[in-house]
């Protein structure tokens, strides 16, 4: 009997080593386990589509060229509350504007300030975190009961207080939002410090002299950077919401440029004599929201080791 839980032992010793030597078969699992969930399959190819939209709208801006069917900023008055037809797919706002190519040019706003404040609360997030976890006593203390106090106000009313302090416009929008959402990762990467740090590998690099730095960087954040990238993609789609509900309440984007909060705020109303000038906003605001939480599901699965584990 001793000898055959040896034997197992050694062929699971041996089988978590291959695991650990290959890198590369680890990304191919991640993949896998990814492929296998549909519905975060569908969120990729969703936000694939989106991000190629804005792309593709970002740039014919910078050279000049129109490549969507109208003018997204052209009214033309006579053609107002037009509804939806052939020449115009979704119909056409109470200033003759072309919904479809203001829906498609809301793209480039809503993904460009959602990725802008997730990369902004990321990065102070994780810096904050990664030091109260790694210092703790006081430090941590004074990070962290700051953080708490950031999270005992709804984001949305923090973000508002925000953009009254520093005024309208889609660049004070990416500030506000970024800084609200700093607490959010400023735990993830406190709590997943505070249950490695005392890990054999972080002691050994203490004992050759590593600096502070370059244990938290260099050994630690990778060991969690799953987490990370999870949150962040969570991260985005409530990015997208709450400008959205900036928008909504006209502290976003200014006219004439396109947003979908700003569309909806706009339009709210005329809801009865014009619905389609809400739904394909909305409908545009929900899709994304919706492909970036799939995917971010997915993410967790496909990240997390005992998932793939067989």
């Amino acid at each position: 009997m001793k000898k055959d839980t040896s034997s197992g032992s050694d062929v699971n010793l041996m089988q978590a080593a291959e695991y650990v030597e290959k890198p590369e078969s680890q990304l191919k699992e991640m993949w896998d386990t990814l492929k296998q969930n549909k519905a975060a399959v569908v969120g990729l190819c969703i936000i694939i589509i989106l991000v190629l939209i804005a792309l593709v709208v970002w740039v014919s801006e910078l050279l000049g060229v129109q490549v969507l069917p109208y003018d997204p900023n052209y009214s033309d008055m006579s053609k107002s509350f037009t509804p939806p037809n052939s020449e115009h797919w979704f119909g056409t706002d109470q200033l003759g504007r072309d919904m479809f190519s203001r829906v498609l040019d809301g793209t480039k706003i809503s993904l460009s300030v959602g990725v802008a404040a997730v990369s902004i609360s990321l990065t102070i997030g994780v810096i904050l975190g990664a030091i109260a976890g790694y210092r703790g006593g006081r430090t941590d203390t004074i990070i962290m009961r700051f953080m708490d106090m950031i999270l005992a106000i709804p984001s949305i009313l923090l973000a508002i207080a925000f953009m009254a302090a520093l005024g309208k416009g889609i660049d004070k929008a990416v500030i506000a939002i970024g800084l609200v959402s700093i607490p959010e990762y400023a735990r993830i990467v406190r709590g997943s410090i505070l249950s490695i740090k005392e890990s054999d590998y972080v002691h050994a690099a203490k004992v050759i002299g590593n600096k502070d730095s370059r244990i938290i960087f260099k050994h630690i954040l990778p060991n969690i950077i799953s987490l990370i990238v999870v949150r962040a993609t969570l991260g985005i789609s409530t990015a997208v919401l709450d400008t959205a509900a900036l928008g909504f309440l006209g502290l976003g984007v200014q006219p004439p440029f396109a947003e979908w909060g700003d569309m909806l705020g706009r339009a709210r109303g005329f809801i009865f004599t014009a619905p389609y000038t809400l739904i394909f906003p909305g409908v545009a605001i929900t899709i994304t929201v919706l492909a970036f939480n799939l995917l971010g599901d997915g993410l967790r699965d496909a990240l997390d080791p005992k998932s793939r584990i067989k």
